[in-house]
């Protein structure tokens, strides 16, 4: 008996690896060549200056939250899709996306409306520098127009993961993200009799390809037979789903924005610290960001399966399989990290920073290393397998306690009335990780996350 079991337990769990990976593979390579483009972003911005890479990378900080309120929107999409995908009740998925799509916009049209009107006072956020207030608006007002574009695409897409479509959406994000490297070679460097334009020539770039994407969004949704997305789809009415979406949506969005602006808050210090901070900690996050491709693809891959699972009532299967998910990307996050310590020369290679921004680059990489690890471990709990149940409170009341209570106050107070080191604050900033890792296990422990919330019609 206890053979059969334990036969039964490794068909199971083969079979579940076997679908996060059909999932996750093409999530960590969009993510690889995401992360690809950044790094060739620096190292062609390197050829403008200094500047231009600190100052992009400012800049970049409102596209970030921009993303965090997409990412939460998808994430409200994908827990509900994901679990109604479960029960193959695509009318309801149709109706997820109208939500989803509508709220989007109206986000994307504020942001766009900022970066085109009024950039230098978003720059004046993060920093007093005037050369870089000058760059990082030239880039805003070029790239805002991106931003409503983005609107419709990040729904279409978070639609397509849940139906298990991942690989449809790595297509498309794949041509649009090495459209982008090319034409930021061609804007930044003049080929091709192309104008030299230089950090407006990376947000056109940028411009460009997300159009692109869109374009590509429509066709391909429009080839998938079992979800019908049309301008009706935007219109439709369900009290019931707009109530769901809301209930769970808004705490998601909540977390990513109030991590976001956690983050944001990182950058206002660190841009308040000076610029060789800023240019190398621009270079270590391109790093970071090829490193933890896997693990964080693994975090909403998971989340996908997971929310079948459970849509579908197999909630035993859903709890064993977590715990793979969670052991699997624990183990990820240890290998991420140690590549990352791997790729200190590197790192000297990407961009031509002066004496002491080159300075910054060995710690600076290091400690991110140990948040590496430690992300990976929180990022597949709650935006993994907490979404996947439908939970996304917990995070939002984690992250507003750990970041808003601790991290940020102490970091501006040791920033701005301590004065500490420029390297002790970055620590101190980057050490939140590993604070709120203990409560989520214990959260996970619990099984309190794990519902169903799916309805019938």
């Amino acid at each position: 008996m206890f053979i059969e079991k334990s036969l039964e337990q490794r068909a199971e769990s083969r079979q579940f690896f076997k679908s996060l990976f059909t999932i996750v593979g093409p999530i960590a390579l969009q993510n690889l060549i995401s992360a690809a483009v950044g790094s060739a972003d620096v190292v062609m911005l390197g050829y403008v200056g200094q500047d231009a890479i600190a100052a992009v990378n400012l800049a970049s900080y409102i596209q970030f939250i921009l993303f965090l309120f997409f990412i939460g929107l998808s994430s409200g999409v994908v827990m509900l899709a994901a679990q109604y995908w479960g029960k193959k009740d695509t009318y309801s998925i149709e109706t997820i996306f109208g939500i989803g799509t509508k709220i989007s916009a109206a986000i994307g049209f504020v942001f766009a409306a900022g970066a085109l009107f009024v950039p230098e006072l978003l720059m004046k956020i993060f920093t007093n520098e005037e050369k870089l207030i000058v760059i990082g608006s030239e880039y805003l007002r070029v790239v805002g127009v991106s931003f409503v574009i983005l609107a419709f695409s990040q729904i279409y897409q978070a639609v397509l993961k849940s139906i298990e479509r991942v690989k449809q959406v790595t297509a498309i994000t794949t041509a649009a993200l090495l459209l982008n490297i090319g034409l930021n070679a061609v804007f930044i460097f003049g080929l091709f009799g192309a104008p030299k334009m230089g950090v407006k020539g990376v947000a056109l770039a940028t411009t460009i390809s997300r159009v692109i994407e869109l374009m590509l969004c429509v066709v391909i949704c429009a080839r998938v037979r079992e979800i019908h997305f049309s301008v009706g789809t935007l219109f439709r009415k369900n009290t019931i789903l707009l109530k769901d979406f809301i209930k769970y949506s808004v705490p998601a969005i909540g977390n990513e924005a109030v991590w976001g602006a956690g983050w944001s808050m990182y950058a206002v210090i660190m841009g308040h610290l000076g610029s060789d901070l800023v240019a190398a900690n621009s270079v270590v996050s391109v790093v970071r960001n090829l490193a933890s491709v896997l693990c964080f693809g693994m975090a909403y891959g998971g989340a996908i399966l997971l929310g079948k699972q459970i849509g579908a009532n197999q909630m035993e299967l859903a709890g064993r399989n977590a715990s793979r998910l969670v052991k699997s990307t624990i183990l990820a996050g240890f290998v991420g990290a140690v590549l990352l310590g791997l790729c200190r020369p590197i790192l000297f290679r990407i961009a031509d920073l002066n004496e002491q921004a080159s300075y910054f680059l060995t710690p600076l990489l290091y400690i991110n290393c140990v948040s590496l690890f430690g992300a990976a471990i929180n990022t597949v709990l709650i935006c993994g397998v907490f979404r996947a149940g439908g939970d996304a409170k917990w995070g939002l009341i984690l992250d507003s306690l750990a970041m808003w209570t601790v991290s940020v106050p102490i970091g501006f107070v040791c920033a701005f009335a301590f004065h500490l080191p420029p390297l002790v604050v970055y620590l101190i900033l980057y050490v939140d990780e590993w604070e709120k890792m203990i409560f989520n296990v214990i959260h996970y422990k619990s099984k309190k996350w794990m519902k169903n919330i799916t309805r019938e019609f």
